[in-house]
């Protein structure tokens, strides 16, 4: 597993955290940095990642709830709605990555970790939130 992959395996395991416990993101992300609870700091790009989700909340969940068709996202598998969170910073205001490795690598994580229909759907919906992108400027 690269370091970008592993980067974003420890995004997931905070923005999902925190969305479990009720937890401020922005504030348990500034706790892990402060306090890591591994013998391992976060990677820079990990702190990127939940940085970049925290700052654009609103507008990637408006994106998802548009693009989503027939899902709400309270509907969606907390990982799930977690993993396309990460992706759809990485899509739009990430340059560190190409959309097509983002979709790919977001796809990965749903297959490891959530259902058997979640990597279809975390595909599709990434994919189409990418092709629209040019509009979104």
């Amino acid at each position: 597993m690269s370091a970008r992959s592993k980067a974003r395996k420890r995004a997931l395991d905070l923005l999902f955290e925190a969305e479990s416990r009720g937890l401020n993101l922005g504030g348990l992300l500034a706790e892990r940095v402060e306090k890591p609870v591994t013998e391992h700091p976060l990677p820079e790009y990990t702190r990127t990642l939940v940085s970049g989700v925290v700052d654009h909340w609103r507008d990637i969940d408006e994106l998802l709830t548009t693009y989503s068709q027939g899902w709400s996202l309270d509907r969606m598998p907390d990982v799930d709605r977690a993993i396309l969170r990460l992706g759809t910073f990485e899509i739009l205001w990430s340059d560190e990555v190409p959309d097509s490795v983002a979709i790919a690598e977001a796809k990965a994580l749903a297959t490891e970790l959530s259902t058997d229909d979640s990597p279809k759907f975390v595909h599709g919906l990434l994919a189409r939130i990418a092709e629209v992108k040019p509009t979104l400027a």
